[in-house]
This record gives C-alpha cells, structure tokens and sequence, in this order.
C-alpha cells in the first residue's frame, strides 16, 4: 500500500477528529440516524445513477483504488528492447517461445497476433479497442465515487432541513432547541466529510491510477507495432523512453551507458 495513502487517510481523520475533541466531547458528533441517511442516502443515489450490476462492485473498486501496485514503466520498456532485439536477431516467430513467460496477458496478446502475422492495422486497432474498453470500465468505477461526492453534501443538507422543520415544529420548550439545532447541523457534516475527505479522494485517486494503467498499455501498444514493424531495438527503446516523465530519462539513460 503507497504511504502517501495511509499517511494521507490517517492523517486527514485524524485532524478532524483531534478539532471534534478541542471542541468538546467526540460524542455530541454522533448521531445514528444521520449517520444511516448520509451513507444510506450515498448509496442509494448511486443506485439511481447506475445499474445494480456496477454498483455491486464499488467496493472492490475501492479497494483497487488502496492497494493498487504501481507498474514499473522502466522494467516494461525493457522487456520491449529485449524482444525487438530476439526477433531482429533471430526472427520475429522466436518471439512465440518468450510467451510462455510474459504474465501480462495484454503483452502476450499484442505479441501473439504479431508472431502470427496479422496484418499491422488490425493489431493496433485491436490493442486499442481493448484500451478504449479499459478506459471505458475505469471511468464508470470513478463515477460512482463522483456521484456520491456530488450528492452526499446535498443529503447531509436535506437532512438538515428535515431536522429543523422537526424542530421549529415543536417550540413548546426553547432550551431543547440548542440541542435539536445541534443534531439537525450533523447530517450536513457528515455530508460535507463524505464527499470531501473519503468518496472524493478516492475518485481522484482512481484517476491517477487509471491514468498509470493507460501509459503503461499505450507503451506495450507502441512497442508491439515497433517490433512488428522490425525497428531497432535502439529505435524501440527511443520511442518508448518519450513517454517516461523528463526527470526519469536522465537516469536511465546514465543506467544504459
């Protein structure tokens, strides 16, 4: 699990929860019932927004979003040079024998249809189908969380509402209404803390790490059509190199000589 996460989490309740005991005792800042409608409320919108087959697995998505391993973009591109430099020394069919050993089904795909000879055209419109498809399924796992981002402040505002009209209904004893006021102010709480310190960066987070998965198959996308198309290994790895961030290429540049 990144760090930045825990230490970010953590850190964030953590605040908000040494201010809630400066301002006095935790438990003034529990109330059941608004509980259940913030949370409750936060799902069942996405249920409206989404179907319930999407839905059954936000928790799995969120759980991608916490402990999703970075892939390393360096050891990639090398794994690309290494098979343009089999198949320019020894032909583009030994590639078939190196599949056997790729645990990336999306790199063994690419490399099949070329060691098969499929047309160039129809691998990348292949490869790219299959990423527009990844993206397509990450963006409705990020929308969920933008959903309930987006109405979980506006929840915690209804319940609000709900619990003042309860209370200005009844004014028959006015040193209760301190207390009712109170509670009535806690749904839009929780409302604004869902939205902003749990589903909202998880959302971003989502992104990033959907963002990361999109580089590293666009490289295996570029690096395929290289090899197919029978360039240098030294050509293979300039290409894949430019889509490193330019703090990175220094290093391994220095690393390679």
């Amino acid at each position: 699990m990144d760090l930045g996460l825990i230490f970010g989490f953590i850190g964030t309740w953590a605040l908000v929860l040494v201010a809630m005991l400066m301002g006095g005792k935790v438990g003034i800042y529990v109330d059941v019932p608004s509980v259940i409608m913030v949370f409750g409320g936060s799902i069942t919108v996405v249920l409206f927004c989404y179907p319930m087959g999407y839905v059954k697995g936000i928790a799995k998505i969120a759980m991608k979003a916490v402990f999703w391993k970075s892939q390393p973009m360096d050891k990639l591109i090398e794994d690309m040079v290494k098979f343009a430099e089999i198949a320019r020394r020894d032909g583009i069919l030994s590639l078939e024998a190196q599949c056997k050993e790729i645990e990336d089904p999306f790199v063994v795909q690419g490399i099949q249809m070329a060691v098969d000879g499929t047309d160039p055209e129809l691998i990348e419109a292949v490869l790219l189908n299959d990423l527009d498809n990844v993206v397509e399924r990450h963006e409705v796992g990020k929308g969920m969380f933008d959903a309930m981002t987006k109405y979980a402040p506006a929840i915690g505002m209804i319940g609000t509402l709900v619990g003042l009209v309860a209370m200005l209904a009844d004014l028959s004893d006015p040193s209760a209404i301190g207390a009712g006021l109170a509670v009535a102010l806690l749904t839009t709480l929780y409302g604004a803390m869902v939205a902003n310190i749990l589903t909202g960066p998880l959302s971003d987070r989502l992104a990033r790490r959907s963002a990361e998965e999109l580089l590293y198959k666009t490289i295996i996308v570029k690096g395929v059509m290289s090899i197919q198309s029978g360039d240098n290994p030294r050509v293979v790895e300039q290409k894949l190199r430019t889509f490193l961030p330019p703090s990175q290429r220094p290093a391994t540049e220095e690393e390679a000589a």
